[in-house]
C-alpha cells in the first residue's frame, strides 16, 4: 500500500482533513493525494505558493520573516503550514519549501534544501533535508518525504 493510500485511509478513519502549502514541489503532494480514491472526503486543498507575494499576501508569511530567514526557512515552513490549516479550516496541514534546483544555491543554503512542516492539534513537527540529484529527484523525495512525515503523526499515537 503506497504511502498516499495509507493517508488517506487513517485521515477517513479518525474522521480528519488535511490541506497543504507546497512551494518547491508545485503541487506534487497534493497530486499523490488526490489520486487516491475517496481522498476529496479528507482533502480540503492545496496551495501552491512559489512566488514569496504568494507565500506573504495569501498565506500570512510576514515580509520581516522572508527577509532575515528567507523563503526556505524553518521558520517559513511552520508558518506556511499554520496558516494554510487556519484559511481551509483542516485538522492537519503540511507545507514543504526548499532549493529544487539546479541554480538557487548557496554555501548556505545548497540545492537540495528542504524544510518541511506538519502541524495539527497535538503536535509541531518541522525538519530539515539535503537531498540529492537533480530537479525532479529534488522534488519527488521532499514530497515522498511529506508524505512519510504525514503518517508518522499517526504511527507515533498524536492522532
Amino acid at each position: 500500500m503506497t504511502p498516499e493510500i495509507q493517508l488517506v485511509k487513517k485521515l477517513t478513519e479518525r474522521g480528519l482533513t488535511l490541506s497543504l502549502a507546497e512551494s518547491c514541489t508545485g503541487g506534487m503532494v497534493s497530486r499523490h493525494v488526490t489520486a487516491v480514491a475517496g481522498s476529496s472526503a479528507v482533502f480540503t486543498g492545496g496551495i501552491v505558493c512559489y512566488a514569496d507575494a504568494v507565500k506573504r499576501e495569501l498565506l500570512g508569511v510576514p515580509q520581516a520573516v522572508l527577509d532575515t530567514q528567507g523563503a526556505v526557512s524553518r521558520d517559513t515552513a511552520v508558518l506556511l503550514a499554520d496558516h494554510v490549516r487556519a484559511l481551509l479550516r483542516t485538522d492537519l496541514a503540511a507545507a514543504v519549501t526548499g532549493i529544487a534546483g539546479p541554480d538557487g544555491g548557496s554555501v548556505d543554503k545548497p540545492v537540495g534544501l528542504v524544510y518541511i512542516a506538519v502541524v495539527g492539534p497535538a503536535a509541531r513537527i518541522v525538519r530539515r533535508y539535503v537531498f540529492s540529484g537533480n530537479r525532479e529527484c529534488i522534488r519527488r523525495q521532499a514530497s515522498a518525504t511529506t508524505l512519510s512525515m504525514l503518517l508518522e503523526q499517526f504511527v507515533s499515537g498524536s492522532h
